[in-house]
Order: C-alpha cells, then structure tokens, then sequence
C-alpha cells in the first residue's frame, strides 16, 4: 500500500477539500440570501447532435437496455437521458485521478491543512467551528470512499492509481462513488467483474440502482423523478432528464428533435 500512495501519479492536493469546503460554506452562508432561481431544465442537453448520439447509443446497447428493462424494470430512454447527463454518454468521465482525489480528501481531516484556502475573515465563531466539524466529517466520508476505490480497483483488475473520476471521485460512465460502485454494479458479460467504464455495465448498474431506490413499473412522472432525485439531488436534474427521454421515446413536440 506504501508503494501505490508513493508513485509520482498519487498526490496529496489540499485544495480538493478546501474546494468542497468552500462550496460547502457558500451554501450554508446563503440560507438567508434571496435564493438565485434554478434553470428549468439544461437546455444544452436537448443539443440536437447530442440527441443523435443517444439515439445511436440506444442503437448500440440494445442487449444492456433490454436486459436491464427486464431485470429492473427502468425504460431505455430514461437510462440513456441519465447517463447523457452524467457524463455525455460515458465521453466526459473526469479528469482527474481518483485515488488522489479521495486520499486528499481523506487526509484533510485536520482543517489546518486547509485553513490557508478558505477566508475566514469575519466568519461567525460557531460557523468556524463548523467548518472544522464539516471538514472531519468529510474526510471520515472519504476516507470510506477510498478503501472502496481500492477494494473496487482490485476486483475489475484495474491499477487503482489509472481510474479517472470528477472532482470529488466519482467514476464511471454513470459517475458511481466507489462504495455505490460496490454496492449497485453489475455485471453483464458473467467475467465476474464490473467495468463501469463499459456502457453496456454502466447502462445495467444505473439501472439497478434506480430500482434499489425505488423505481417501479407503472410509476407517474413525479414518481420517477423522485427516484432520480436520488441519484443527484437537483430538480432541474431530474426534469432534464424526463425532457431527454421524452424526446428519445417521441413524445416531446421541443425543437431539439427536429
């Protein structure tokens, strides 16, 4: 283990927890703020090119989609709209490296390693002290994450210092964190292993994971979306979606299907 955390690819960056601590803050600190209204949905995934390319994924994972519509019971289009939002269909699955993400974050439980990247100027002492509580509770988090990175990477055969993932080490085409990884993939080929970087894998683990959160046949519109919800916790998300998969499914009149 020494080994994998000294290679010149695995690095401690403070800023990866100062970053989300910032957020964090901002968040926090807004609660009294007018609040800026949410977009109704991301008009630039109904990108007419961007419709295509899921038309002809839809085309491609035709084995995946009918397989995870018989197991879990999710449509094709709204599995194909989720994992165009995610991650444009497995074409932007992060660039930064995974592990150094998580062990950086896993790390920074003492916040005065990352006291230097935050401004505490004028900062109320008990929102002080709350950041310092949100950055141990965080690295607790990551510190988690990490050891189901490692346990993940060991099971599909991959270098655990090679995976890419977003920011806060999420990987995959359907941008799993490792322990969702560990507890939802699936496997479709019967290798034993799963490769959340393979769409027909991804497509079939989305698909389990909608199901274990509480998707159903014959659900309404709201319904779904509230399963959604629980894959990325933002309304303009989940209607995204729903707008994405209507056009898949042709029942959309919007512009980008033309």
């Amino acid at each position: 283990m020494s080994t994998l955390f000294a290679r010149a690819e695995v690095r401690f960056d403070p800023q990866v927890m100062a970053r989300k601590m910032r957020n964090l803050l901002e968040v926090k600190l807004a609660v009294e703020k007018p609040k800026v209204e949410s977009p109704e949905i991301y008009y630039s995934y109904l990108n007419p090119v961007l419709i295509i390319q899921a038309r002809s994924f839809i085309g491609s994972q035709q084995i995946a989609l009918s397989e995870a519509k018989k197991r879990y019971q999710v449509p094709e289009e709204v599995l194909v709209a989720l994992l165009l939002v995610e991650t444009k269909l497995g074409r932007n699955v992060g660039t930064k490296n995974a592990l150094s993400t998580l062990g950086s974050m896993a790390l920074a439980a003492d916040f005065a390693l990352i006291s230097p990247y935050i401004d505490e100027t004028g900062l109320d002492p008990q929102i002080s002290e709350w950041l310092r509580w949100r950055t141990a509770q965080k690295a607790a988090w990551a510190y988690k994450e990490l050891k189901a990175l490692l346990i993940y990477a060991r099971n599909t055969g991959f270098d655990p210092a090679s995976i890419p993932g977003s920011v806060y080490g999420a990987i995959g085409i359907c941008q799993f964190m490792p322990s969702n990884a560990l507890r939802y993939g699936a496997d479709l080929d019967g290798d034993g292993r799963v490769d959340l970087f393979t769409p027909a894998e991804a497509v079939l683990s989305t698909a389990r994971f909608l199901r274990a959160n509480g998707w159903r046949a014959g659900l309404t519109r709201e319904q779904q979306q509230k399963v959604l919800y629980r894959y990325n916790h933002s309304h303009p998300y989940t209607r995204t979606i729903m707008t994405v998969a209507d056009i898949l499914r042709g029942t959309s009149s919007t512009a980008a299907e033309q």
